[in-house]
């Protein structure tokens, strides 16, 4: 009732949770109990009730356009005042905000008002209540994809920050995250877990998935079975019970096993981080659904397997050898995460999901997944773009999202978003051979550079391996002329010390007395061996020079170029003794400096002068050397600048190929999606009309239906904003925009302009309403006697007790009933009696009880209408529906167990009917064909069109007979006001009726699904009476007593089914009606408020003369600045509709 009464004080609708009729007595299916409880949309802390400061519930406002404010009362305005619509500085939040300073101002001027009745101060005051407590609404995006779809990675390219946990090896996401907008600078997350009671009911379960029939543990390597699924869980949180002892404790043992466990469930953890690097570490201990043992060896144990003495305590105690530090997950216990973070794509409002995994190796990912579709307003599929368009889970994935969305009634273009994720996985030649982009002009024309730029290289590898050669060449050059130069230093050393020397390089003939002329042994070479005269000291300088320009040879052949340094190493660093046999074998025959054999006996001088001249050789030589590398320097430095240039070219090659794909890509998705549109509305129409159903007809337009794609890069985007540090250079693309990141980050702002602009344009029609019956009543009216205005006072203004109520007499049952005192009283004839008496005492004058009196009427009237149009059109239906589910009820169960493992089904059993298939609602498939028509068609009518025309006409007669009891000279001012006073009853009147709608539409849903727990709790005592059938062939018994049991109770449950649509559809008819009387009677109210201008004279105070001028100044203003501020949100719902059409159409842009 809260729901429609709040439309009376104008409140804008939350976009998030659907409306509903609070009074109703419905008690709705547990499985829509249980899965609405989990997801909420938590509201932004500085969400509230406005208090003088309402502008700090606002953030990133605009202010930059705010002119000079109006002198007048410039210390109670803080609103801007604009000249035009192209001045507003346009935002949801700015509009809001604005709004709210203005509802400040008129909150300021009736304080110093004298307001007149009670009954028009409590109106007002809760108009104004209701104003100021708007804020922007919250659209909930759910974001699912398979494992491995990069789904954490694109919500972290989306927040530009990192704080979703991502990686390349394993399932991240266990548990639904929740990723709204805060200004603080702080990223902070509540984790809420499971209670006791909820534990201990999963544990039973899970522990029954463990263990055979026998007794005996079921083997859990396989991750996808029953026992799999159920040991990764329970072994995540109690890592050191070993499977054995955990199928012989009771759920209360396991839960008080670990202390820390039982004092979490229950509980809800807070987290406040500066950064994203602190809060992925924090946050990653309760999301995170890594386990740590897997991928681990114990380096220990293979050391040594022998038990020790408390290993075998340990397996005797039950529990595994796993140290204290590796502690329990929590991802199994957790509810739900809300983060909230500063991340600019998120302040328009949107709620970003993030799913766990479907298609998991853990199937309780994928159940909490698809649940969780079922309520969010938008959905997001991700699969990687290799596979996304064959991909089964994004097939499966959109037919689940639309099907979800067309049940809850709210698909539109912006109800599911495919993102094809990875776009920088590229590979060219199969892009192009795929896609047939051979002739290409742009690719062409890329290759062609490609072609260049590998030529260039080709030649500048050649230069390098020349260069190479030649410097090798030199470098042994050097190495055999440093040797010689040694040589000549050691012979001078021996000439002086007049000891025998022997040359082995220069073939030089020993100092002897006699001179004999020596046979060649250079076979022909030329060149001559000397002996140094020069003086040891010489040689030794001659030497440390030579090992310095070794030393210099060295530090320049490690600037120009390391792939030759360990050579020039070499060659400085080797010419001893040791390596003269060495050098003669090596160089003998490769150098070309030849030595000159001395057939005379070699002097001092001699060996000095070719001492000199192997030293001058060796100047020479390193010159070559030091050129030689120069030129090498140039070559690699140009052969690197052609590889960068290369991988530029490439990049755009890989860019290029990958706008390709997308754009192929999106066109297929699209088409597809079409395809499978036209599909599910086909069987729609076959269930709701098999008879006259043609597959020929199209029912919708749907070449109209445009998917929104996207395809993004998020490694790319990380890499070139610096994300992450150290991660590389990107691959494939060299602008942020080229990655799509950008494009979705814009999506997310689209896809709340809708709700946004209507709670911006609701706000201030609801403003513009108000003000203006502020206007009304300051302005007053004059030129009327004051007779005149106590005849229509007399006749029309309504008696209120001290709280301003007036006693209703239209109560529904469901009013009455919930008090016993009441109750019994009303068994009493003499009672009854008396309350006719009352309310024939009662007089019904005054505008207020007459409106009561007459929309009472009209809603019961409405209520009855209602009560016969669902048992017409249903009744008959629901009963016919009951007997084909009986008739086939025991076929249906015997084709369900033959279709499956007897494993899935004993797990069925034992979830009572519902496992990966759901027997329950199986069984009720007939019942459910059978009054789909009716009940679609029902249901598509508007129920409350001419409950509306009624109301209007009540109030109408009633102007109409305000104007006929008025004095000549006030006939038309009583005309005028009624005007007015329709205008503001039409607004109200629509926003409660289309409230009402909605809330039909909402609560016939959940009617219609009333009938799966139904069966599924008539079938219990069948299901666990089949769980108790164990030992050999148990399989078959538990069949045969499952459908001995469907058999006698058939009839039964689904003739009580259909008692139970039928009493629910009544139920939720007093439901509505409930409401609608409670909404009414403030619409009755604000009506007399409205009216009562009429006869009440404010202006006759001179004191407030001066301060009614100052407020009618104000509010003319105000009245002004509102409707700038509807035109503009006008404008910026048609320009978000032409950028929403843009963002579809990127593929074009791209091209």
């Amino acid at each position: 009732m809260t729901a429609i009464f709040s439309l009376l004080h104008p409140q804008i609708k939350s976009e998030p949770r659907e409306a509903k009729i609070p009074p109703a007595p419905l008690s709705m299916s547990a499985s829509v109990n249980t899965t609405s409880s989990n997801v909420q949309v938590k509201p932004e802390p500085v969400s509230g009730s406005l208090t003088a400061n309402s502008s700090h519930l606002f953030h990133n406002m605009d202010d930059t356009h705010s002119p000079n404010p109006s002198p007048v009362s410039a210390e109670r305005k803080k609103y801007n005042v604009y000249r035009s619509v192209g001045d507003v500085p346009y935002s949801s939040e700015s509009a809001l905000r604005e709004g709210l300073e203005m509802v400040q101002c008129l909150r300021a001027y009736m304080g110093k008002l004298n307001l007149g009745s009670k009954l028009r101060q409590n109106v007002w005051n809760k108009d104004l209540l209701s104003l100021q407590a708007q804020s922007t609404p919250k659209t909930l995006i759910a974001v699912c994809g398979a494992t491995g779809a990069g789904k954490s990675s694109i919500l972290n390219a989306l927040l530009d920050d990192n704080i979703v946990p991502t990686s390349g090896m394993r399932a991240c996401t266990a548990v639904v995250t929740e990723i709204a907008y805060h200004s603080d600078r702080t990223i902070d997350a509540d984790v809420s877990f499971l209670d006791a009671s909820e534990w201990k009911q999963e544990l039973s379960i899970l522990q029954s998935d463990l263990v055979e029939e026998d007794g005996s543990l079921k083997r859990t390597h396989d991750l996808k079975s029953d026992a799999g699924v159920a040991w990764q869980k329970v072994h995540a949180v109690y890592p050191t019970l070993t499977q054995e002892r955990l199928v012989t404790m009771t759920t209360d043992q396991i839960v008080v096993h670990d202390p820390r466990i039982a004092q979490l469930l229950g509980s809800t953890k807070h987290i406040s981080a500066r950064n994203s690097r602190q809060f992925g570490e924090e946050i990653a201990k309760y999301i995170d659904s890594k386990d740590q043992s897997r991928g681990k060896k114990d380096k220990k144990k293979q050391k040594n397997d022998e038990k020790s003495l408390m290993d075998k305590v340990r397996e005797a105690a039950g529990v595994s050898k796993r140290k204290d530090s590796i502690g329990p997950a929590f991802w199994p216990l957790i509810r739900q995460v809300n983060v909230r973070c500063p991340a600019e794509c998120l302040s328009s409002g949107c709620i970003l999901v993030d799913l766990p995994g479907v298609a998991d190796a853990n199937a309780a990912r994928n159940s909490i997944a698809k649940d969780y579709m079922k309520r969010a307003q938008c959905i997001w599929i991700l699969a990687p773009i290799t596979r996304a368009v064959d991909d089964k889970t994004a097939r499966d994935l959109l037919g689940d999202a639309f099907k979800m969305q067309l049940k809850n009634g709210n698909y539109d273009d912006h109800a599911i978003t495919f993102i094809a994720s990875k776009t920088d996985d590229i590979s060219c030649s199969e892009v192009i051979s795929a896609l047939h982009l051979e002739d290409d002009p742009e690719l062409e024309a890329i290759e062609d550079d490609l072609e260049k730029i590998n030529e260039e290289i080709e030649e500048a590898t050649i230069t390098k391996k020349n260069l190479d050669r030649t410097i090798k060449g030199i470098e042994k050059e050097l190495k055999f002329l440093r040797a010689v130069y040694k040589e000549h230093e050691e012979h001078v050393e021996a000439l002086k010390d007049g000891v025998e020397f022997t040359p082995v390089l220069t073939r030089s003939v020993a100092s002897r007395p006699n001179t004999k002329k020596r046979k060649n042994q250079r076979k022909g070479k030329k060149g001559s061996s000397k002996r140094r005269r020069n003086s040891v000291n010489s040689g030794q300088d001659s030497t440390e020079d030579m090992e310095e320009d070794t030393s210099d040879d060295s530090e320049s052949e490690i600037d120009s170029d390391t792939d030759t340094e360990s050579d020039s190493d070499a060659s400085d660093d080797k010419g001893s003794d040791s390596d003269r046999s060495e050098h003669s074998c090596d160089d003998d025959g490769d150098s070309d400096i030849e030595v000159e054999e001395l057939v005379e006996e070699a002097t001092v001088e001699d060996v000095k002068a070719k001492l000199e001249h192997t030293k001058a050789d060796i100047t020479a030589s390193r010159a070559r050397l030091s050129e030689s590398r120069k030129d090498k320097k140039t070559a690699l430095d140009r052969l690197a600048n052609l590889k960068k240039s290369l991988g530029k070219v490439q990049k755009t090659k890989n860019g290029w190929c990958s706008l390709k794909r997308s754009e192929f890509s999106r066109d297929v998705l699209k088409e597809d999606f079409r395809t499978g549109l036209k599909e599910l509305d086909d069987e729609a129409a076959e269930e709701r009309d098999p008879q006259n159903f043609d597959s020929s007809i199209n029912q919708r337009d749907y070449e109209a239906i445009n998917l929104p794609v996207f395809t993004c890069s998020s490694r790319d985007y990380i890499r070139l904003t610096n994300q992450v540090k150290g991660d590389g250079e990107p691959t494939c693309f060299s602008d942020k925009a080229s990655t799509g990141i950008p494009d979705l980050q814009a999506w997310c702002h689209t896809l709340t302009v809708a709700s946004r602009t209507r709670a911006v344009k609701n706000f201030y029609d609801s403003l513009k309403t108000f003000a203006t019956n502020i206007n009304s009543f300051v302005s007053g009216i004059g030129g009327v006697t004051p007779e005149d205005r106590q005849a229509l006072q007399d006749k029309w203004e309504s008696e209120m007790d001290d709280e301003n109520e007036y006693e209703y007499p239209y109560t529904s049952d469901s009013e009455v009933d919930d008090d016993p005192f009441t109750a019994f009283l009303n068994s009493r004839a003499e009672y009854q009696g008396l309350i006719a008496m009352q309310r024939a005492k009662k007089p019904s004058t005054g505008i207020t009880p007459r409106l009561t009196d007459e929309f009472g009427r009209l809603v019961q009237d409405c209520v009855v209408q209602l009560q016969e149009r669902f048992k017409d059109g249903l009744e008959d239906k629901c009963r016919v529906g009951a007997s084909l589910s009986a008739n086939g009820a025991v076929e249906i169960s015997d084709a369900f167990a033959a279709s499956m493992h007897w494993g899935s089904y004993r797990a069925t059993l034992r979830r009572h009917g519902e496992f990966r298939r759901n027997l329950n609602i199986e069984l009720l498939s007939p019942f459910t064909k059978n009054i789909a028509t009716s009940w679609g068609k029902l249901f598509e009518t508007d129920l409350l069109s001419h409950f509306e025309e009624t109301v209007q006409a009540a109030i109408c007669r009633l102007l109409d007979d305000m104007v006929e009891s008025a004095a000549a000279g006030l006939k038309e001012r009583v005309g005028m006001q009624g005007d007015l006073c329709k205008a503001e009853a039409d607004v109200v009147l629509k926003q409660v009726v289309a409230v009402v709608r909605d809330t039909i539409t909402t609560q016939q849903k959940d009617v219609s699904r009333c009938l799966a727990p139904h069966v599924q709790n008539n079938l219990i005592d069948g299901y666990d009476l089949a769980m108790e059938e164990t030992g050999k062939g148990s399989v078959a018994r538990q069949k045969l007593v499952f459908r001995t049991f469907l058999s006698e109770r058939k009839d039964d449950v689904f003739d009580e089914g259909a008692d139970t649509i039928m009493e629910r559809l009544s139920t939720m008819c007093s439901s509505v009606g409930d409401a609608l009387n409670i909404a009414f009677r403030e619409l009755a109210k604000k009506i007399e408020v409205n009216l009562a201008i009429l006869w009440e004279n404010v202006q006759d105070d001179p004191n407030e003369a001066v301060g009614r001028k100052e407020i009618l100044k104000t509010i003319t203003e105000i009245l002004g600045q509102a409707q700038l501020w509807l035109n503009a949100a006008n404008k910026k719902s048609n320009n978000a509709s032409t950028v929403a059409q843009a963002l579809q159409d990127v593929d074009t842009e791209m091209d």
